[in-house]
């Protein structure tokens, strides 16, 4: 375990690399999602396989969350991409890096690549959206209703959480409830300037964008495509919100491709999907609008 002091937090990070000793060939970012999430979601699931595969992985967990700092207050979501472009500075990793966001973590993403667009080679969000007006009530409401249970009803909502979803993911709601009573954070996470579909049209990074099919979030695959023109979006049958710790085989997969087909920043066409990952493409109807095509 490492603590890094970055920019007045301090963060708990871990970095993996190839096990031969070899130079890496680029440097894959990790961020996680928000409130029960941590860096380990990616430890246990697919950092490992990057790192075997080549690349420099940083990972570490949010302030608030895991093992980092939690102060009661500083929680907006510039905070959170102040964070990232701090720790990059601490660790002295200059270049474009490769952002791999999950949840959370994809909107800190999204966040970073628009205030620092010449610093990131490529984009992969797992259940994501930017931070839009549509996000920002989204994630109020759920800030909201996690506050409400675990102050008025803790107890009951974590037999239940226990009952239904098992052990583990009651003491993760637990610590999250935690985190939503102690901290600003509800309060304050969208309290930044939200995205308009003109500051999202700005992006000049590749961004794949993976959703679970059954997921609620599964409709702004068309969205960011009508947006992105670099934009491939995949759909995973069968899946929901959970789709890194259900599915990290696929993800491993699709991002490891989307890495080696965009080394660097450049403006060249989107790579094809490995075997078997259906992929949802943008084609155009007879009238203009995107539809979507399930891809081999």
């Amino acid at each position: 375990m490492a603590i890094v002091e970055a920019g007045g937090i301090r963060l708990h990070v871990q970095r993996l690399g190839p096990r031969d000793g070899r130079p890496s060939r680029a440097t894959v970012v990790l961020l996680h999602g928000l409130l029960t999430d941590s860096l380990a979601s990616y430890y246990f699931t697919v950092a490992p396989a990057f790192a075997a595969a080549g690349l420099d992985v940083v990972m570490y967990d949010h302030r608030g969350h895991g093992r980092s700092g939690r102060p009661a207050t500083g929680y907006s979501l510039d905070a959170f991409v102040g964070d990232l472009g701090a720790l990059l500075g601490r660790l002295e990793i200059h270049g474009p890096v490769h952002l791999v966001g999950n949840s959370f973590g994809g909107t800190v993403s999204f966040g970073y690549a628009l205030r620092y667009p010449e610093r990131v080679a490529s984009i992969a969000v797992i259940e994501s959206e930017p931070a839009t007006p549509s996000w920002a009530h989204k994630i109020s409401g759920l800030l909201d209703r996690v506050r409400h249970e675990m102050t008025a009803n803790e107890r009951d909502a974590l037999d239940w959480i226990a009952a239904h979803r098992g052990g583990h993911t009651a003491r993760l709601a637990k610590a999250a409830g935690r985190l939503v009573r102690d901290t600003a954070i509800a309060a304050e996470v969208t309290s930044c300037e939200l995205a308009g579909e003109r500051d999202i049209r700005s992006l000049r990074c590749p961004v794949l964008a993976v959703y679970g099919e059954d997921s609620d979030l599964a409709g702004q695959a068309p969205w960011l495509r009508a947006l992105l023109p670099r934009c491939r979006t995949v759909l995973l049958p069968g899946h929901e919100h959970s789709v890194l710790v259900e599915a990290p085989g696929r993800v491993r997969d699709l991002v490891l491709h989307w890495i080696g087909c965009h080394p660097h920043r450049h403006d060249g066409p989107l790579p094809t999907a490995p075997a078997g990952i259906p992929v949802v493409t943008p084609m155009e109807s007879p009238m203009g609008t995107p539809v979507e095509v399930n891809a081999p």
